[in-house]
């Protein structure tokens, strides 16, 4: 995979620093990423209030595979203890298709475009 399919997620704070936390990804979600994705993630939900949203921004990612799954579902997982929801926005065919085939498609709320 060449650099620059490399994702490159990113947290930053909602509007007025009262919106929802989004976590925005590029590139692939696989085993070559799932640590950088997982350690976003935990910092969006350290860094946000309690109760907020976390919206991770999948426009720009087209695969999952298992590794970038099982990392969406801890977070999500951590984001419940914590008090959160997160949020997948924009998800590609190929996520939802890995969604509903191993049973994860209620596992998210899932909006088709990025909120906001």
């Amino acid at each position: 995979m060449a650099a620059e399919d490399a994702p490159v997620p990113e947290a930053a704070a909602g509007p007025e620093h009262g919106g929802p936390y989004v976590v925005r990804v590029s590139g692939d979600m696989d085993l070559d990423h799932a640590a950088e994705l997982r350690a976003t993630l935990a910092e969006a939900l350290a860094q946000a209030p309690e109760g907020a949203e976390i919206i991770v921004d999948l426009r720009n990612s087209s695969f999952c595979d298992s590794s970038g799954l099982n990392t969406l579902l801890d977070a999500r997982r951590q984001a419940l203890q914590a008090g959160h929801v997160l949020r997948l926005a924009a998800p590609s065919h190929q996520l939802l298709r890995l969604l509903e085939l191993t049973g994860s498609s209620g596992s998210f709320p899932l909006d088709a475009a990025v909120p906001g």
